[in-house]
């Protein structure tokens, strides 16, 4: 998989990392430039008494610590994004006709999360000639179609670790913790004899 310039679409900050945080870092230290674009900073499900620009905050010190070096923050209302569908489809459009890209990671089509499927139906027509994977975030996934495995080096989940850290303000989530990347990554790994993976689903591969 030789991608160089690569589109991450997080419904919300933390989504993208969650999903793709090592495969994201094994690109950028291959050379692949990585565009991060979040839809929601979630202010209404902060813990209370936070500011309300926390996520935005904490996603531009994940990205950064990633190596991705273009973020994009928009501010769709959080568990709302249907009413904003075509909004949103807008945005990603004008995201496609400013840069090409030659591969594009977006939630799962199995995720329930109603945001994360209008991120991921919008993209879907947004990018129809362009190779498209559905990241895996497994409290949303039943049915997770883990057809491509990434195998990541030690290095490429620490960074993924050390990127979702940066989320302060949601380490009260299980699935921030170390322990929980750690084990994905290693079970992911040990279904393809490898040390360490990230599963996706392939939803749409272009060969040029």
């Amino acid at each position: 998989m030789d991608f160089k310039n690569v589109l991450v679409l997080a419904p919300h900050t933390d989504d993208g990392e969650l999903g793709a945080g090592g495969f994201l870092n094994k690109l950028i230290l291959s050379g692949a430039k990585v565009t991060y674009v979040a839809f929601s900073t979630a202010v209404e499900s902060l813990p209370e008494g936070l500011p309300e620009d926390t996520l935005e905050v904490e996603v531009g010190e994940a990205t950064k610590s990633l190596g991705i070096k273009k973020l994009i923050v928009f501010k769709y209302p959080v568990r709302n994004f249907n009413v904003h569908r075509q909004g949103i489809l807008d945005d990603l459009i004008k995201i496609r006709k400013n840069e090409v890209y030659d591969l594009v990671l977006i939630p799962s089509r199995c995720d329930v999360h109603q945001d994360h499927q209008v991120i991921t139906n919008e993209a879907i027509r947004a990018f129809k000639n362009t190779t498209i994977l559905g990241y895996e975030l497994i409290w949303n996934s039943f049915e997770f179609k883990n057809d491509l495995y990434v195998s990541l080096d030690k290095l490429h989940v620490e960074a993924k670790i050390k990127a979702l850290a940066c989320y302060k303000s949601q380490n009260h989530r299980d699935y921030m913790s170390a322990d929980f990347v750690n084990s994905l990554a290693y079970m992911r790994g040990l279904q393809v004899s490898k040390k360490y993976c990230e599963c996706f689903e392939v939803i749409r591969w272009v060969i040029n």
